[in-house]
């Protein structure tokens, strides 16, 4: 039985990973803990301001850089992958909006926290003496950089893991462990000179390789901003309403994408591509309806609102125009001050 053989830290390992391939996870990457490396590339992002109006991302900058402060005693760090691409392709039609991959399906945070639970529980049973933390997009933890310093996978130049196997299509987590594991060998880069997902992002958000200037993403823009859209940056945006892949899209190791591994994380077909015209009008109770369940929510009503009018003036339809009207007498005037600016980009509107 392990609990006779606790010291044996390479069948310890084995058991952690095996578990975690019963709970859904395709690979799973174990690095040391310790504190983060290159932490001058986290401190400058920061003090450029490229993080936006993120706030949380300095708030608890001290524990990013160190995870031992977020658990006193940590020695590990497990971080398990869980593919979710589908082969459902996006259109371009213009009164249809776009909604990242990710947002397709049911919220991943809830589906992988509770996987990483079961985890550390079933680590427990392995070693009763195990303490431990899981974290998926929620606490101090720099999830990404913690995978490229295991075997899972690479920082790649738009700054997502990528994995040799699955491309970069899969949601990741962390468990912080007190106990010493076998710890990989970072897995090498592999982007080369390729450089198409900084050539294919609509807004030049990619400055340069591995660096990501937040303030002009577009999953940035339609998601965490809670203010106006900068309007240089409006026309930029076309139809996404939520989030954008196109950095993912054109990359190469994504041939390798695999379906969906829950069941979850298929598409629900108001996620994929809904039409926009009717979500003009969208209450807030019906916008937490609609969307219970699902990552979309971290928008808000009037954010998810304002992206959607926006997509509509960038469509240059007649259509729009009467449901853009209708926009100007929104509640909120985040959606009033967003309908103006897309009536006025339909050409033939006076």
């Amino acid at each position: 039985m392990i609990r006779d053989r606790r010291s044996d830290v390479s069948e310890l390992t084995r058991c952690i990973r095996e578990g975690a391939c019963r709970l859904g996870f395709f690979k799973t990457g174990i690095a040391a803990a310790h504190p983060l490396p290159h932490p001058e590339r986290f401190t400058s992002w920061l003090k450029e301001g490229l993080h936006g109006d993120m706030r949380y991302m300095e708030r608890q900058a001290s524990k990013r850089l160190d995870p031992g402060m977020v658990l006193g005693g940590a020695r590990s760090l497990i971080v398990p992958a869980m593919h979710y691409h589908t082969d459902d392709a996006p259109t371009n039609e213009r009164l249809k909006g776009k909604i990242s991959r990710y947002a397709w399906g049911t919220d991943y945070h809830l589906t992988v926290i509770n996987r990483l639970e079961q985890l550390l529980e079933y680590i427990r049973d392995l070693d009763p003496s195990a303490q431990g933390r899981c974290y998926v997009d929620t606490g101090p933890i720099m999830e990404k950089v913690w995978g490229a310093e295991t075997a899972l996978g690479w920082t790649g130049k738009h700054t997502n893991l990528i994995t040799r196997e699955r491309g970069s299509w899969f949601f990741i987590g962390v468990i912080l462990l007190n106990l010493e594991l076998e710890y990989d060998a970072p897995e090498r880069n592999y982007c080369g000179k390729c450089s198409r997902c900084i050539t294919a992002c609509p807004t030049g958000a990619i400055t340069t390789p591995y660096m990501l200037d937040a303030r002009r993403c577009i999953s940035y823009l339609t998601i965490e901003l809670r203010g106006p859209i900068p309007v240089g940056l409006r026309p930029l945006i076309g139809n996404r309403i939520f989030g954008c892949d196109d950095c993912q899209e054109v990359c190469p190791w994504n041939r390798f994408a695999a379906g969906p591994s829950e069941r979850g994380f298929a598409p629900r077909g108001e996620h994929r591509m809904p039409d926009l015209l009717p979500l003009v009008h969208i209450t807030d109770e019906e916008f937490s309806g609609r969307y219970a369940g699902s990552p979309i929510l971290r928008a808000t009503r009037d954010g998810f609102v304002r992206n959607v009018v926006v997509a509509l003036g960038n469509s240059g339809s007649d259509e729009a125009v009467p449901a853009l009207k209708e926009a100007l007498l929104d509640s909120s005037l985040l959606v009033r001050e967003h309908a103006m600016w897309a009536l006025k980009q339909i050409t033939k509107y006076e």
